[in-house]
C-alpha cells in the first residue's frame, strides 16, 4: 500500500511581465498626454494673428472671430478640457464614472457651437441640450449607487417598513440618499 503525500506548498504567482509592461506603457502614454496639455493649450499662439490663414493645403478666412489665433484659442479652450475629461472617463474605476459624461457632453456641445459660425451666442443654450443626457445619466448613476448600497447593507423587510412609516421631510430624505 503506497501512500502519497501531497505537498501544499504555495508557489509564488507568476505575474506576466508582458501584461505589466503593456500596462506601464499605456499608463506612461496617458501620463505624457496629460503632462503636455499646457503646451497643447498654448499652441494657439502659433496660429496667425490675422483674419486669413494660408497654407499649401488650404486657405481659411475667419468671419466671426476676427483673427485665426482667437478662433484657435476658443477651440483649444474647449478641446483640452474635453480631452482630459475623456481620459478621466476612460480610466476611472469608480462606480460613478458615468457622471463624467455630463461635462463631456457639455464640452462637445460648446465645441460644436464654437466651430459653427452661424450661431450668434456661444455657451448659452447648451444646457437645454444637456437635459436629455442628464435625464439618462443621473438615474443611471443613482441606480448603480442604490445597487451597491443594497448589496452592502441588505436591509430586512422590517427595516424597510420602519423607514417607510417614519414621516420625514424632503431634506431628510435627500440627506439620507447621500449618507454613507
Amino acid at each position: 500500500m503506497s501512500t502519497q503525500h501531497k505537498t501544499t506548498s504555495k508557489e509564488p504567482k507568476q505575474i506576466s511581465t508582458k501584461g505589466i509592461s503593456s500596462s506601464l506603457l499605456t499608463g506612461s502614454i496617458i501620463a505624457l498626454l496629460i503632462i503636455i496639455t499646457p503646451y497643447l493649450f498654448y499652441s494657439y499662439e502659433s496660429f496667425p494673428d490675422s483674419q486669413t490663414w494660408e497654407t499649401f493645403l488650404f486657405s481659411y478666412t475667419t468671419q466671426k472671430y476676427g483673427k485665426i489665433n482667437v478662433l484657435a484659442w476658443t477651440l483649444i479652450g474647449k478641446l483640452i478640457p474635453l480631452f482630459l475629461l475623456t481620459i478621466w472617463f476612460l480610466t476611472c474605476k469608480h462606480w460613478w464614472y458615468h457622471a463624467i459624461l455630463v461635462p463631456i457632453a457639455m464640452y462637445v456641445f460648446q465645441l460644436v457651437g464654437a466651430a459653427n459660425f452661424d450661431i450668434q451666442f456661444i455657451d448659452e443654450v447648451e444646457i437645454w441640450f444637456l437635459i436629455p443626457i442628464m435625464a439618462i445619466i443621473v438615474p443611471l448613476v443613482y441606480l448603480i449607487r442604490a445597487k451597491i448600497f443594497a448589496s452592502m447593507h441588505n436591509p430586512t423587510l422590517e427595516e424597510i417598513e420602519y423607514e417607510l412609516q417614519n414621516k420625514k421631510n424632503i431634506f431628510t430624505h435627500f440627506r439620507d440618499l447621500f449618507r454613507n
